[in-house]
This record gives C-alpha cells, sequence and structure tokens, in this order.
C-alpha cells in the first residue's frame, strides 16, 4: 500500500521526483542551523529520546544510522570497540556540518537513499534512522532495502514524530504551526523548511499503520513504544533468522 507522503511535500501534493527535489532543497537550506534548532524546538527533549532510541542496541557488528544527517545519534553509539559505525544520508551538506565538528573521528561517513542502500545483502547488524524515514521518497521501497542490507536476526529501530494523545493534540498542533515556522524563519532563515516539518509529521502514518508496514516489508517483532505521550515513538523490529520459504 502506498504511504501516503510518497507523492506529497506536506500538504502539497507534488510529483515523486518534485518531493525529492524540495527534500533535498530543505536540508541544504537548514543543515548549518539543523542541531540547535532541534534543541530550540524540543527544549532539548530531543536528547533524551535519542539515548533512549539507542540504548538497547548490539554493542558490536556494523551499524548504519541512516538519513543520519549531521551525525548527532551516531555519536551517541560511539566508544563500543567492537562496532562499526556509518552514517549514511543523501545530504552531503548535512553530513560536511557533522563531519565540520571533528569530534568523531571514529564514524564514517557514506552518501546514500534510503531506496538503494549502498550495502550488500544481509551486511549490517542494526540499522537506525530518527527522524528521517518521513523523508523518504518511497516510504515501502526504505523498508524493504533496510529489510534487504539487514543481517538474519539484526534489528531495526525507527525514532520517528507520530500522534500525541488527544488530551496534548489541540497544545502540540498549536505549538506546531503556529512557533515552529517562526523558529525557522529566525534561527535558521527558511520558515518554508519548518512549516514542510510540521506537515510532513501529520502525513506519515501512525502508530499503529506504521507499525503494520514493518511487519508487511517482513519484520518480525514487531514493536512501538510512545515518547512524550505519543509526541514521538520508537518503533522496532528485526529481521527473522530464517525467512519462510
Amino acid at each position: 500500500m502506498t504511504a501516503p507522503l510518497d507523492d506529497t511535500f506536506g500538504y502539497q501534493n507534488v510529483a515523486p521526483a518534485e518531493r525529492q527535489r524540495r527534500i533535498r532543497s530543505v536540508f541544504n537550506a537548514v543543515a548549518g542551523r539543523y542541531d540547535l534548532m532541534n534543541d530550540m524546538m524540543s527544549f532539548g527533549i530531543h536528547r533524551l529520546w535519542k539515548r533512549r532510541f539507542v540504548r538497547d542496541l548490539p554493542r558490536e557488528g556494523l551499524i548504519v544510522d541512516l538519513a543520519g544527517g549531521t551525525g548527532d545519534v551516531a555519536r551517541l553509539m560511539a566508544g563500543e570497540p567492537g562496532r562499526t559505525l556509518v552514517v549514511c544520508d543523501p545530504s552531503l551538506a548535512m553530513m560536511q556540518a557533522g563531519r565540520a565538528r571533528g569530534d568523531a573521528p571514529a564514524l564514517r561517513w557514506l552518501g546514500g537513499e534510503a531506496e538503494r542502500l549502498p550495502f550488500a545483502d544481509g551486511s549490517v547488524r542494526a540499522l537506525t534512522v530518527a527522524f528521517g524515514l518521513r523523508n523518504t521518497t518511497h516510504l515501502a521501497a526504505a523498508l524493504a532495502e533496510i529489510h534487504r542490507v539487514l543481517a538474519p536476526g539484526g534489528q531495526f529501530a525507527c525514532l520517528e514524530f507520530s500522534r500525541p494523545q488527544w488530551w496534548l493534540k489541540p497544545f502540540y498542533d498549536a505549538y506546531s504551526f503556529l512557533v515552529i515556522p517562526r523558529l525557522g524563519a529566525w534561527v535558521a532563515k527558511a520558515p518554508e523548511a519548518y512549516q514542510y516539518l510540521v506537515e510532513s509529521i501529520r502525513r506519515f502514518p501512525d502508530q499503529p499503520r506504521f507499525a503494520q508496514m514493518v511487519a508487511e516489508a517482513g519484520f518480525g517483532a514487531v514493536r512501538w513504544r510512545n515518547v512524550s505521550f505519543g509526541i514521538a515513538c520508537i518503533h522496532t523490529a528485526t529481521k527473522p533468522a530464517r525467512e519462510h520459504a
């Protein structure tokens, strides 16, 4: 089933190629202020989400942080001698901003799109993606690629904005649509980029539907747990050790 964001850009209907072009432009525009904006928009809470997100990942093997941008999630996983960490992102500007910090020499950086991952079949022990699948051009194809590159028994973990509980939604919506674009204009000089951000969150499948898509891609042990009352959600799954014949 086609995800509702594949042929959209926020609330606009666009062809997939145009969607891809516009999203690339968004991240080129905000790369230099991306981490600062995340801190300001979430009051730093995104850092707590990300620490929880990476807490239970494997201690060894190749770990790919897809759509890893400036490497903030990958940095949280660094320090384990058995791990090889690769940040994979289609935005060279985002990765250049991360590398310019010079504080993570152990990280490897690799350009690549979620729908065409530059890794061999079954070569990845774990793949993480934080706030990135929402920006793919074809979500189902991206999930299929993730399944392809993971080794049998490999872990998939996704942290993404989702649907908050009903009592929080009016306040969350007001903050999202009234405050975040203004912050984007003031700090990142890119209000349209952050207007896309808040609209694309509403386009992404909700918690149960995304979990269903992950299962349909062939994963097992599919689970999800909300953080901050559903403003974001951590989805986890495992590639089965043996595929069904």
